[in-house]
């Protein structure tokens, strides 16, 4: 059954990046139509404006002057396109919403309408006046701005495993580029409006290799892999269009720019939009929530087992159950109050029923996510229960201990929560079981599973759907921006 051990291995690599590794190019490919991103679906699909509005673009260009990334020696490819003008053109063109104008090659223009005039004249009267060029259009708007930021190695990682020269790896990197653009008046110079966009480029490598002697004097070696790398074309390509998305919905709420249908202010795509920006509003810089997760106050139940571990042999794992009060700090830490009943037993010489009742602190590694891992820690008292099923008695010998250990929150929503945990109470003497005997105190494993219930003025929630509408409004006009 060893021997397999590789092959499984070698097969678990290739089929994770299946898509990559069955299409590989092994032939040559015709030219073919540019992909459209996914953004461009919202683009075109926005509400038509009462007129359109004639945009001017002089230079969007590329900032940074960041050089592709790389591993061997000096790169002087930059990581950027230097054609970020045309896909800017190309963007506010299939909006819809502007009639863009050439300014990036307007030398070319005007040498090339000289050429015309003095064609024309060459072959027409002096008083002939039908020959004379239409004059140019102005803009009512000029965009500016470009790309101002490409961060590479913003996140990097990856794992592997060899098993006697058979395994193998993936490793992940991930940057990050970042667009500004800006709206700006012919009539006055002021700036309407600037939107903010940025995009993470995502690459990937897989590989598993084997080398082993299967045979006296028989060495197989074998190895495979693929490497994929998001095209930084497509994702400029994807912040502008987003950018041009982002200017057309903020212009329309805040009132520089007509709707044809008024009605429209509060469309699907306007509707997304607000939301998206609500919610990166209480994002961090990896599009992770820091809203406030759970509620302040909350109740739990659990249940799961106790595993004795003390002076008799053979120790059997029984079950336990109990409720808890929490109080959260809605950030890092949160605090429990709990009381547990379970069974301490081993095979023959020792059972009893005890009572619990523990105060811990928790500590979140990520609050701010939908799930979190956690270690915990705090004291408790410790006593034998004797009495009814329906008491919590604390009557008989009590004894002192320290609880440390770790877990795992999944939130469903803000308001209920499933915990695993995995404690240990150290109990302070080796009183427990009724034999002291060596140098080890008692103590005992707590495995557990709960459902936690957050509760903090639940009538005054914020339905945030029903009144998502209400904040789709048009600000009233400051300022009319010319559209010709």
């Amino acid at each position: 059954m060893k021997r397999f051990i590789p092959f499984y291995l070698l097969a678990t690599f290739i089929f994770s990046g299946c898509v990559p590794y069955f299409n590989q190019p092994l032939t040559e490919q015709r030219a073919e139509i540019g992909a459209e991103t996914p953004v461009r679906k919202n683009l075109v699909g926005l509400p038509e404006p009462r007129e359109k509005i004639v945009a001017a673009v002089y230079k969007f260009r590329d900032q940074t002057g960041q050089y592709k990334p790389s591993e061997t020696g000096a790169n002087w490819s930059t990581a950027v396109t230097q054609g970020t003008t045309s896909i800017l053109l190309k963007a506010i063109e299939e909006s819809g919403w502007f009639i863009p104008l050439e300014r990036e090659g307007l030398n070319n223009l005007l040498n090339e309408r000289k050429i015309i005039r003095s064609s024309r004249a060459n072959y027409a009267g002096k008083d002939d006046k039908s020959q004379l060029l239409p004059p140019l259009l102005f803009a009512g708007i000029v965009l500016e701005g470009g790309v101002i930021s490409y961060d590479a190695n913003v996140i990097t990682g990856g794992a592997g495993l060899m098993y006697f020269a058979a395994g193998g790896s993936g490793q992940y990197r991930q940057d990050r580029v970042t667009v500004y653009l800006r709206a700006i008046s012919t009539s006055n110079g002021r700036i309407l409006k600037t939107v903010y966009t940025s995009k993470m480029i995502l690459s990937q490598k897989v590989d598993a290799s084997l080398f082993r002697y299967v045979k006296f004097k028989r060495l197989l070696e074998a190895e495979t892999g693929f490497t994929y790398n998001e095209p930084s074309e497509m994702a400029v390509k994807e912040a502008i269009e987003k950018a041009v998305e982002s200017l057309i919905i903020e212009g329309v709420i805040e009132g520089l720019w007509d709707l044809k249908n008024p009605e429209e202010v509060n469309s699907d795509v306007i509707t997304r939009y607000v939301e998206e920006k609500e919610e990166n509003q209480e994002s961090d810089f990896f599009d992770q929530l820091i809203s406030k997760r759970r509620h302040k106050f909350g109740i739990g139940i659990e249940g799961g087992s106790w595993l004795y571990m003390g002076d008799y042999s053979h120790t059997e794992m029984e079950a336990c159950g109990g409720v808890s009060l929490l109080y959260d700090t809605q950030s890092f830490m949160q605090f429990k109050a709990s009381i547990t009943r379970g069974d301490l037993a081993t095979t023959e010489h020792f059972q009893k029923t005890f009572n619990s009742l523990d105060v811990t602190a928790k500590y979140r590694l990520l609050p701010y996510k939908d799930w979190t891992p956690y270690v915990e820690g705090g004291v408790g008292l410790f006593s034998e229960h004797d009495k009814s099923a329906f008491t919590f008695d604390l009557s008989n010998s009590i004894h002192a201990q320290a609880i440390y250990g770790a877990g795992i929150e999944f939130l469903f929503n803000d308001r209920f929560g499933l915990n695993f945990s995995i404690l240990n109470h150290y109990i302070f003497n080796d009183e427990v079981d009724g034999l002291k005997q060596g140098h080890y105190n008692d103590y005992y494993w707590e495995g557990k599973i709960g459902l936690n219930f957050y509760f903090d003025k639940l009538w005054s929630k914020n339905n945030k759907k029903r009144v998502r509408k209400q904040k789709v409004r048009k600000k009233p006009k400051k300022e009319q921006s010319p559209t010709e």
